[in-house]
């Protein structure tokens, strides 16, 4: 077992986990961050046109080892009319 840090990013600046998560093994981590990304677009979606969600996940000594983001973007076709 180890324990991530998953820190997010979103509308409202970036919020750092301070208590972490522990998971079996690193092949978890996908997972946990998908988790966290449709748990954040699920209550912030839509916010407007365009939406950036990251979450960047530190190992136990607080080095990032990987970033994952999902963007939101609606495009209006008939602006011109």
């Amino acid at each position: 077992m180890a324990r991530y840090f998953f820190d997010l990013h979103n509308g409202e600046g970036p919020t750092r986990d301070e208590h972490g998560t522990e998971l079996r093994s690193r092949a978890d981590i996908p997972k946990e961050v998908t988790r966290i990304l449709l748990d954040v677009a699920r209550d912030e979606l839509p916010a407007g046109d365009r939406t950036i969600i990251a979450v960047t996940v530190r190992d136990e000594s607080g080095d990032p080892i990987t970033v994952a983001s999902l963007v939101f973007n609606n495009e209006w076709l008939d602006v011109f009319r």
